[in-house]
């Protein structure tokens, strides 16, 4: 890399960092903070990678990094995949195949979150954590604003906790189907991303935590068939019995899952009181 590429590498890593929020990668704030977005530690630690070599890449001062670093910055810093590919030009290195599932929403599809207030609306990765959810689906399952990205993850919630009032996955009917449905998912998306140690984690993860997730991942199965009602046992409004219709976003490798009640029935009846409670749960924690 020459010294012109470098600075411009140095400042696409740069701008991209500060324009994360602490509380979109799960960190604090805190009180002192005197940039916008992360500090340069913040991105290292979450890349793996030492903060004075991440100082360094952004000061056009590295030598040239390599393709795992590459990903492992890109990964830390959300980029999309349109970004990633700019991040390797830049540093000279065409890119690869996307090394893990995408996080990135297109607007169009939050937007579509937003339109359909009487649904309770989820967005999931192929590792199924929830990435994007309107107002319904957060009163209905959980704030999850207020969770860290780790705590989102609907598999590693069914098979690990934490359980509400002895009940897992917020109490929904089809609990034992899905642990099937979601095992057999995370076996193919493992196929797909065999290179993404999130997802690698995450099966080793759930291997040492659940009994029940060794069996299931032992079966090798990757069909599944999909579960078209659910109840869920909500702690403020009662049983919520609902339709679920999937759509796959195929060049995400993501699903939107929609909850809708039967027209006239008390369960619709029940997402309208949520939709007027929201995520103030009288204290009733997920």
């Amino acid at each position: 890399m020459d010294r012109r590429a470098k600075r411009e590498l140095g400042d696409f890593l740069r701008t991209r960092r500060e324009r994360i929020a602490p509380a979109d990668v799960g960190l604090p704030a805190g009180p002192r903070r005197r940039t916008p977005g992360l500090r340069r530690e913040e991105v290292a630690q979450l890349a793996f990678i030492s903060t004075e070599y991440y100082t360094r890449l952004e000061q056009a001062r590295a030598p040239h990094p390599s393709r795992e670093v590459l990903a492992q910055v890109a990964r830390a810093l959300r980029l999309s995949d349109a970004e990633r590919d700019h991040l390797h030009h830049l540093a000279g290195t065409p890119p690869g195949p996307p090394p893990g599932p995408s996080r990135e929403v297109r607007q169009s599809i939050v937007d579509l979150l937003h339109r359909l207030p009487e649904a309770a609306v989820v967005v999931i990765s192929a590792t199924y954590e929830v990435i994007a959810w309107n107002e319904l689906a957060a009163a209905l399952l959980e704030d999850f604003s207020g969770l860290s990205r780790r705590d989102r993850n609907l598999i590693r919630r069914a098979f690990l906790g934490p359980y509400r009032n002895g009940r897992r996955l917020y109490g929904v009917s089809d609990a034992d189907e899905f642990t099937r449905t979601s095992a057999q998912h995370l076996r193919a998306a493992a196929a797909r991303y065999p290179d993404d140690p999130e997802v690698s984690g995450l099966v080793e993860e759930l291997i040492a935590g659940s009994a029940e997730f060794a069996r299931l991942w032992a079966t090798h199965d990757v069909s599944a068939r999909p579960t078209l009602c659910k109840t869920f046992e909500h702690p403020v409004v009662g049983p919520v019995s609902v339709n679920c219709d999937v759509l796959d976003i195929a060049d995400r490798d993501q699903r939107v899952v929609i909850y809708t009640a039967a027209p006239g029935s008390p369960s619709e009846a029940a997402l309208r009181l949520l939709s007027v409670v929201g995520t103030q749960r009288m204290g009733v924690s997920g």
